[in-house]
């Protein structure tokens, strides 16, 4: 496995099926290498509730182990092409979370703890099902770092289009043999929400949209994995646990893998920062749909399959994630226009004596922070200071050319908006949003 000092020739292809203990480490053992270019495939295992009520698991999700990309070093950048996601779960479970006091030592997603036994980080077994079914391997009592408040399982279609959830008594029935229908990866280590059996709101029709939470590039130092981003990351500033940071060490080593952007999802583009030799290209956290703002605080988190085409960016040191969207995950405004919409804005130019209309591609820069007011202060600035422009002219583009968009509450943002190709051309961006839009 690469660490750095590899010889290994990089291969076309890098196969995931192992995942992290939730821990984001630079110093662990990626796979791979993989060849500039190349494709990465993976078996990913559900995101939050799973791993949330496994105290094993010291981050929140369990995303797959990172991958080495040949010839990404700090400073440069990754663009990931997103080729194919596909849902392999037929069911799963969700819903709005409290925190019980005392199972945790400061942070529930990453310390969780027995409070019978004071052991933090216990080993876990199921039994039976329900809300109690996760008990303390050490003394056999009940260990919830998280309940569900308000709750519901759902089961999805052969085809990948609908799903519905589930009365009490079917609820149950797939509790009881909840790793099969939550289809979790062989080297998953998590037990499966679907043996708490939620049904707080059966008869409900959902569409499928399936998408990645977790996309993106190592740390530069150990990070939980759900806490790497400004929002999430903000919990491990002073925290009482072995993974506290300052403010400094969190805005200086994130990524900003952890989104939960919706149209992180097969067909869009993300580029993305490379902090550590290698990038440790990782995924996870697939839902099957989520509207904006992740506003329960989870969605549908299931397992899939993934396919990506990772290619370096050399010399290009972006602090976060930017994004290609698809064309129809663009809002209104921020699509490229037609042609008929720019014959009309050649006449009025030549009515007002315009000599020169500006030609534009579509872009969406990620803004991280504790809350949504500083998130989009992030991203605004990070889209001023990667185009060139004052922050006051990415508020007015964003404003009648774009929008922002909020990917998860409370502070993970999207500052979408036509940006001027020559901008996009000078760092080196141009080439992807022509090939990506046809502009």
């Amino acid at each position: 496995m690469p660490d750095g000092s590899h010889t290994d020739r990089p291969g076309r292809s890098v196969v995931v099926q192992g995942f992290t203990n939730s821990l984001l480490d630079p110093a662990a053992p990626m796979l791979g290498p993989l060849e500039d270019g190349g494709t990465i495939i993976a078996n990913t295992a559900p995101g939050c509730w799973g791993p949330m009520i496994t105290p094993r698991l010291r981050g929140g999700h369990e995303v797959t182990q990172p991958v080495y990309v040949d010839g990404a070093e700090p400073g440069d950048a990754v663009i990931i092409r997103i080729r194919d996601i596909t849902v392999t779960s037929s069911a799963t479970a969700s819903g709005h979370d409290s925190s019980p006091e005392g199972f945790c030592l400061g942070d529930p997603y990453v310390a969780a703890r027995c409070p019978t036994c004071d052991t933090v980080w216990p080993e876990t077994h199921v039994e039976g099902i329900g809300a109690n079914a996760v008990v303390c391997d050490v003394c056999g009592n009940p260990v919830t770092p998280f309940a569900i408040v308000h709750g519901y399982t759902v089961t999805f279609d052969d085809s990948g289009a609908v799903g519905i959830t589930l009365p009490a008594d079917a609820a149950e029935r797939i509790a009881r043999d909840a790793d099969h229908y939550a289809a979790l990866p062989d080297a998953s280590r998590q037990h499966s929400i679907l043996n708490y059996a939620p049904s707080d709101m059966p008869g409900a029709i959902v569409r499928m949209r399936p998408f990645l939470g977790q996309l993106g590039t190592c740390p530069s130092m150990p990070m939980p994995d759900s806490h790497n981003a400004g929002d999430f990351g903000a919990f491990l500033v002073g925290a009482p646990h072995d993974y506290a940071l300052t403010a400094e060490q969190l805005a200086e080593h994130k990524t900003d893998g952890h989104m939960d952007i919706d149209a992180v999802r097969a067909g869009a583009i993300l580029v993305a920062p490379v902090k550590v030799r290698g990038a440790g290209v990782y995924m996870g956290d697939m839902h099957a749909a989520q509207g904006d703002g992740e506003i329960a605080g989870h969605t549908m988190d299931v397992s899939g399959s993934v396919t990506l085409q990772v290619s370096v960016k050399k010399g290009w040191p972006i602090d976060g994630p930017v994004l290609f969207p698809r064309l129809d995950d663009l809002p209104p405004l921020a699509r490229p226009f037609s042609a008929e919409e720019r014959a009309k804005a050649g006449r009025l130019a030549a009515q007002w004596g315009v000599a020169r209309l500006e030609e534009t591609a579509p872009i969406s820069v990620i803004g991280t922070a504790a809350n949504l007011n500083d998130a989009i202060t992030n991203g605004l600035e990070r889209a001023a200071t990667l185009l060139g422009m004052t922050v006051a002219e990415v508020r007015n583009r964003a404003t009648i050319n774009g929008a922002i968009e909020i990917g998860r509450a409370p502070g993970v943002i999207q500052v979408t908006f036509l940006a001027p190709l020559s901008a996009l051309d000078a760092v080196g961006l141009g080439d992807v949003a022509r090939g990506h839009y046809g502009v």
